[in-house]
């Protein structure tokens, strides 16, 4: 019997048995030795790195052909890009779905094991590594109605037709937790009849029955193949619905979570892997893929974005000061992965617990106010309900109706304030693409595709995104300058290591103060005046690292003491010198 080195043959016994069962766990067992002693080779990987992160941490989310250039792979053009502006900035990037794909812009996955051809091949996603680390999407819930798979499938062939989950229409399937509002069962004609197949988030993107142990080896083995290809970060795409079992909500089962735990057992032995868990759920269900520290190694932070859009909104910082101040840091080893905007939209669920109804429906209201769009989920009801804010995050900071040049630099100065708070808050942050280039509205491309999710996934042309870059009185280049000042300012100071402890600061409504301090470093305290209008406050009531009363804004490049002036919008970043 082929076994597992590193003690991983035991530790993964009890997940297996857990799972399968004791009479399946030992042959799944032995499989997964025979999957990795093809990539052995993973573990002897060299990793110079002490840790996992550092205050220089920073990722960029992007789509492989968010640049784009006529004579060249799009791939290749964004790694230029990327060299040419960004290279001392970021040092992550977050190449979103790169492989043959049918819908949702990446995420209906026809082959995992190859590159789209209309974005490059793996030299180009190697070359990329070169100056970055990467981040790949395991689509693991679901795969393209055109995938192999689920065309062997449809005609009955060993062994990808016992890889989908068929449901009898009649069955009782009300407490199936569902993101969408499509059917949850799609029917399908294959060569035994008439068939319904789940289908949690639309009826391209079928589901995968990780209940048969094959799907977890075909998986397991695309997980070795993106290591081996570079993949420094495994974001487990939609994780949260990966189990199914009648009767149940269907999401967040006990199943899944050992899923979760057995990934990282597997990954504890490959180093420097990490692995990231995308549940845009409630706080409390969202952290929970922390575990005891054994399962996801990073966690996003999804009721950040929906909550600074509030606070930037309604000009309050009651609701964010409240929520932060009572977070419970991430177990050891493990950390937020903080953000405002990425390719999907503004979650509306992780604002459950947090806001009251009114306050959520004003926030909707105004994203709707700044030509955004709304998407739906159906309750148990069968009434839709706001699931996801459709819009870009330069576009949600604006004065809503309001397009006049003064209000344009307003808007930039409100955008540029949220991604401080982003930037300044205990965790490794996640940057959008298209919040670098203050990007707005795409409702031209919304047009084409008919997709809500669309406005936010607009694309560059290579040369007109350097044109603007490179035109100080753009707002492209506003943005850009400004955001990627703020990066570099963030990756100096050791006080913005995310293991480093947060306090927030219990300041008026109008003020969001974060103090980053720990005994080896030089304290940071972060002060956000989130108003429309000027305000003055005492240095010394900044928190105990300024009780001395002097500082220094490394934002602005000037000492202060006394009675600091905010201007609207303005933050600074207060350095104590030891």
């Amino acid at each position: 019997m082929l076994k597992l080195r590193n003690g991983l043959h035991e530790i993964l016994w009890a997940r297996l048995e857990f799972l399968y069962g004791v009479d399946r766990a030992p042959r799944v067992l032995e499989r997964i030795a025979m999957v990795f002693s093809r990539y052995s080779f993973l573990e002897q990987r060299c990793c110079l790195e002490k840790s996992y992160w550092d205050e220089a941490s920073c990722l960029l989310i992007t789509y492989g052909d968010m640049v784009h250039r006529d004579d060249e792979a799009p791939l290749l053009t964004l790694k230029k890009f990327l060299d040419d502006y960004l290279e001392q900035q970021i040092n992550a990037v977050h190449v979103l779905p790169f492989f043959p794909y049918s819908s949702d812009d990446g995420f209906a996955v026809i082959d995992y094991r190859i590159v789209d051809e209309q974005l490059g091949n793996w030299q180009d996603i190697e070359r990329l590594a070169e100056n970055f680390k990467l981040m790949f999407d395991l689509v693991l819930n679901h795969v393209s109605s055109r995938s192999s798979w689920f065309e062997d499938y449809i005609g009955g062939i060993a062994p990808a037709r016992e890889y989908f989950i068929e449901i009898a229409p009649e069955t009782d399937l009300g407490m199936v937790v569902r993101p969408r509002t499509t059917p949850l069962l799609t029917p399908v004609h294959t060569v035994f009849g008439k068939r319904f197949v789940w289908t949690t988030f639309g009826p391209d993107q079928i589901d995968l029955d990780f209940a048969n142990p094959d799907v977890l080896l075909e998986i397991l083995d695309i997980l070795f193949g993106y290591i081996s290809r570079g993949a420094t970060i495994i974001r487990m795409d939609a994780i949260a619905y990966l189990w199914k079992k009648i009767g149940t909500s269907c999401i967040n089962l006990p199943e899944t979570h050992q899923m979760v735990k057995l990934f990282r057992d597997i990954l504890n032995v490959i180093p420097g892997v990490i692995l990231l868990t995308e549940t845009n759920l409630p706080h409390e269900e969202n952290i929970s893929y922390f575990g005891d520290g054994d399962e996801a190694h990073l966690v996003y932070q999804f009721s950040l974005p929906p909550l600074i859009l509030h606070t930037m909104q309604s000009g309050s910082s009651r609701h964010l000061q409240s929520w932060s101040s009572t977070l419970e840091p991430p177990p050891p080893g493990c950390s937020f992965l903080n953000f405002t905007a990425s390719h999907d939209g503004i979650g509306v669920r992780p604002l459950e617990g947090l806001l009251d109804q009114e306050e959520i429906d004003a926030v909707v209201e105004t994203v709707k106010k700044c030509g955004g769009l709304v998407s739906s989920r159906r309750g148990e009801d069968g009434q839709e309900i706001p699931y996801e804010l459709n819009i870009t995050w330069f576009d949600a900071m604006r004065e809503p109706n309001m397009e006049s040049s003064e209000n344009v630099e307003l808007q930039i100065r409100r955008f540029l304030c949220s991604q401080s708070i982003m930037l300044c808050l205990r965790g490794i942050p996640a940057v959008y693409f298209h919040s670098l280039t203050g990007s707005g509205n795409n409702h031209e491309g919304v047009a084409e595709t008919n997709h809500n999710r669309t406005i936010n996934r607009g694309r560059w042309s290579d040369l007109e995104l350097r044109r603007q870059v490179n035109e100080s009185r753009s707002v492209t280049g506003m943005v850009f300058h400004a955001y990627r000042e703020m990066l570099t300012l963030r990756r100096q100071q050791p006080a913005f290591h995310p293991d480093v402890p947060q306090q927030i600061i219990g300041s008026p409504k109008h003020f969001f103060i974060i103090q980053r301090m720990v005994e080896t470093v030089d304290p940071v305290v972060c002060v956000h005046n989130i108003s429309s209008v000027s305000q003055e406050v005492e240095i010394t009531s900044l928190g105990s690292a300024t009780s001395a009363g002097q500082a220094r804004d490394v934002v602005a490049g000037d000492d202060v003491d006394g009675i600091v002036l905010f201007k609207p919008y303005q933050y600074r970043w207060l350095v104590v010198r030891r």
